[in-house]
């Protein structure tokens, strides 16, 4: 638990002169109002305004700042009146203290009204002292950190709350810190299971990424000071969160992240932010459209820095960020490092920018009277990057930029989703895949004969509409997949004289099911539908189980089979019930591991493997055709060659070749030319392990900046 020298030691750090005797004396009425009273950790309540005090110390804030957290929560807590802490601690004291104290709980008619009416309460106490927020903030911070005392259905909920109102807030306010603390604790609470994902993968990656983290802040340094440029060079892991939403921006998975590093120059002039930017740049290669300058255009809290991204010497992502001290004490302070309490001085010009958007946010409760109306401004401003859209009875929906009607649809219910066919837009018909605005008003029309389509995964953005889509379309091609393959199966079982009705009631068909690696007689089904299982070759494991023979001279498959046998297998295949066959793969198709194939019994040569799609397989003799799996196995390498169209451009083929690379795959072989009408053409042969590395690369390679088109040859 934090102790009373703790704060005051941190005060006396960045003003010696302060008034500790106040801090002291507000300790000890703290102490003495909130005795008795336990927090749900078991821990005395007093804990919780200790903590809250540090915090604002942290923030470097002053005396009055710092005592009137000890004393947050002693009016709405404790018998303790407001004329008492007046009269005891001073007008700014009791101010800050009652504001605090209005930003309380209240009881409304909806959700929307109650986080207007907080939000509101906010700017009203914001307005008269900028303290109240920030005690409020650090307050929330700490009640954050111990949230997990509180029944799962109240953390969701405050997180919730947190995540919507107090961290934008912080961010606003351009206290980053703070932000990145109370959003990775939402995380933890609203998405406990990614978010023990990206900690696991930070945790993985982090004996190897401290060792980086040095050598990288090594090399900066010297870099910058060969050029007479004193820098102090930080590195860190990112923060969940921010993992978290470059996940959902970019429909990555945990393992899919790699530039989980950040690091930081601090410079101390401006000029030498730009000459380090340029000496970082002959170091490493930029991502092209990954340079943000807010050093000439700061961010509308105050932010200034330079961000870059490069491609690392392990041909990783790296994000740098370039600023000055005084830049940096605004990024990590934000409103704290400008408020015009400070010692008594007069806000300076720059601190008039910080409360600009605080006046306009005044001016917006004061004018709008609506609560939805008056949130829904209070949001345009602290979530830049959402959209904010209304249903018919007036509920507010957020939404990323872009959202779609059919993301609105599913929001409501999946059921809507599913029957979705159309949209009114402020009144008027829209197109599905147009994209909603700030401010709509969005109706959905449904009817019982509509259902997804497999275009509309093309532009929905909210996770939760891709999965439903997702699922719906598995579904019904299953569906599809089985009355198919209970035809094909029907039909062979006519010509051995055998019934299916009758066979699906005996054991024997599930016993092959689960032979195959099948849950049930349904998949297995459905598998024969889809083409990947021979109905041939269930009719034959039937026989065996059943002890029927057929009395005819050995197949061709057999003869092939007994005559390629205990020949070595190898890269990682299978055929399924037999074991020791000599296998190579079809040039034609080049199939990876991952990807559905089968095999070819050749005449001497053993099995060629193609895909299943494979032209040659479509035309070839049925009775060579045996089933093949892949088995894993990360010794084998194979032989791609990808062809990538782009509009020429300087550094194209770096670009791309950069992106192999980053995938761990290696170019043995590129011939690259230029047509008449000034494409690029480059033919790549490269070596992967399985097609989902494959997959990786090809889908990286299609967000370089100009390529147009990747065909695998």
């Amino acid at each position: 638990m934090i102790r009373l020298n703790d704060i005051t030691s941190q005060l006396l750090s960045y003003h010696p002169n302060a008034n500790i005797e106040l801090v002291e004396k507000a300790y000890v009425y703290s102490a003495k109002v909130h005795q008795g009273q336990i927090r749900l950790s078991g821990e005395p309540y007093l804990s919780h305004p200790l903590e809250a005090a540090y915090i604002l110390g942290k923030m470097k804030m002053d005396v009055v700042c710092i005592v009137a957290g000890l004393l947050h929560d002693t009016i709405e807590d404790t018998d303790a009146q407001l004329d008492e802490i007046r009269r005891l601690f001073g007008e700014e004291t009791a101010n800050i203290v009652d504001g605090v104290t209005k930003i309380s709980k209240m009881q409304f008619s909806s959700r929307e009204q109650r986080q207007a009416e907080n939000v509101r309460k906010m700017i009203l106490a914001m307005s008269t002292d900028i303290r109240v927020i920030l005690v409020k903030l650090a307050d929330r911070l700490h009640n954050m950190r111990t949230l997990g005392f509180q029944p799962l259905a109240k953390q969701q909920l405050i997180a919730a709350e947190t995540l919507e109102i107090y961290a934008p807030l912080a961010g606003r306010m351009g206290i980053h810190w703070i932000q990145s603390s109370l959003e990775d604790l939402c995380l933890y609470y609203l998405e406990p299971e990614i978010y023990n994902k990206i900690k696991d993968l930070i945790a993985q990656r982090r004996g190897e990424s401290e060792e980086f983290i040095k050598e990288i802040k090594e090399m900066l340094s010297k870099k910058l000071g060969e050029f007479n440029i004193q820098a102090t060079i930080k590195g860190r892991d990112k923060h969940f969160y921010s993992t978290y939403r470059k996940m959902l921006d970019q429909n990555l998975t945990v393992n899919q992240v790699y530039d989980i590093l950040a690091f930081r120059a601090i410079v101390n002039s401006i000029k030498e932010c730009y000459e380090s930017l340029g000496h970082i740049h002959s170091m490493w290669k930029p991502v092209q459209g990954r340079f943000k300058d807010y050093i000439s255009v700061p961010k509308v809290n105050m932010y200034q820095s330079l961000h870059t991204t490069v491609i690392g010497p392990l041909g990783q992502r790296m994000e740098i960020q370039i600023r000055t001290w005084d830049m940096h004490r605004v990024a990590e302070d934000g409103i704290a490092a400008h408020w015009k309490y400070k010692e008594g001085t007069i806000a300076s010009q720059t601190d008039e920018k910080q409360f600009a958007w605080l006046r306009q946010l005044l001016e917006w409760q004061k004018n709008l009277k609506d609560p939805a109306e008056f949130l829904e401004s209070v949001r345009m401003d602290l979530f830049p990057d959402e959209v904010y859209v209304f249903t018919p009875t007036g509920e507010v929906k957020s939404f990323p930029k872009g959202a779609s009607p059919i993301d609105f649809a599913y929001s409501i219910h999946s059921e809507v989703g599913q029957k979705c066919m159309g949209a009114r837009v402020n009144e008027k018909m829209v197109p599905l895949r147009s994209q909603l605005k700030t401010g709509d008003i969005v109706e959905i029309i449904t009817s019982p004969k509509q259902h997804p389509s497999k275009d509309w995964l093309d532009f929905v953005k909210t996770p939760r509409a891709k999965n439903r889509i997702r699922q719906w379309i598995n579904s019904q091609e299953k569906d599809e997949s089985i009355n198919l393959g209970r035809n094909i199966l029907e039909k062979t079982f006519e010509k051995e004289h055998m019934t299916l009705p009758n066979i699906m009631k005996s054991e024997q068909l599930s016993a092959i099911a689960k032979d195959l690696s099948f849950h049930s007689i349904e998949d297995l089904i459905a598998q024969i539908g889809f083409g990947k299982v021979s109905p041939k070759q269930v009719i034959g494991r039937l026989k065996l189980k059943l002890g029927i023979k057929d009395g005819k001279p050995e197949g061709i498959v057999s003869k092939m089979v007994d005559r390629i046998k205990r020949r070595k297998t190898g890269h990682g295949i299978r055929v399924k019930g037999v074991s020791d066959m000599l296998i190579r793969f079809a040039n034609c198709c080049h199939p990876l591991p991952g990807e559905s194939v089968i095999g070819f019994i050749t005449r001497g040569r053993g099995i060629t493997i193609h895909h299943n799609d494979c032209r040659h397989i479509l035309s070839a003799d049925p009775e060579r055709l045996v089933e093949v799996s892949w088995e894993p196995s990360k010794e084998d390498i194979y032989t791609v060659r990808l062809r990538v169209t782009s509009v020429e451009r300087k550094g194209i083929l770096a670009d791309v070749t950069s992106v192999i690379t980053q995938k761990d795959a290696n170019i043995i072989e590129a011939d690259v030319k230029t047509t008449l009408d000034r494409k690029g053409i480059a033919v790549f042969s490269i070596e992967v392990e399985n097609y989902k590395q494959l997959q990786d690369i090809v889908s990286a390679i299609k967000k370089v900046k100009s390529v147009l088109i990747v065909e695998r040859l």
